[in-house]
């Protein structure tokens, strides 16, 4: 019977440090309303067809005048991250429960 009740102790404190272990913490998701703006940032793109549909990585932060600083794009088009770094780079923007000089990841698509 002590074994027992020692393994379920044992279960209970494995399955407890696995729900801690997989915190999703919201703070290191751009808000939806800054999704929102940086889409209608790239919407107006001179892209051509190859370039279209392209996938991206933007690694950014937020400084203290609400303004967007790009510190890389990961993609495998040159053209690609050299429009996103432009159109994303030093942009003002509305920014809610977000804090400056905290690094935010966003994948990026770029639609035709």
């Amino acid at each position: 019977m002590r074994k027992i009740s020692l393994v379920v102790v044992a279960a209970m404190l494995l399955s407890a440090g696995n729900l801690l272990a997989n915190n999703t913490n919201d703070e290191d998701k751009p808000s939806k309303t800054l999704i929102t703006q940086i889409s209608k940032l790239l919407s107006k793109n001179t892209l051509t067809e190859s370039e279209v549909d392209a996938k991206a990585y933007v690694r950014f932060t937020v400084n203290a005048e609400n303004e967007i600083v790009v510190l890389s794009v990961k993609t495998e088009n040159a053209v690609v991250e050299s429009f996103v770094k432009a159109g994303l780079n030093y942009q003002k923007v509305d920014v809610t429960k977000m804090i400056a000089g905290k690094v935010y990841v966003m994948p990026v698509r770029i639609k035709g």
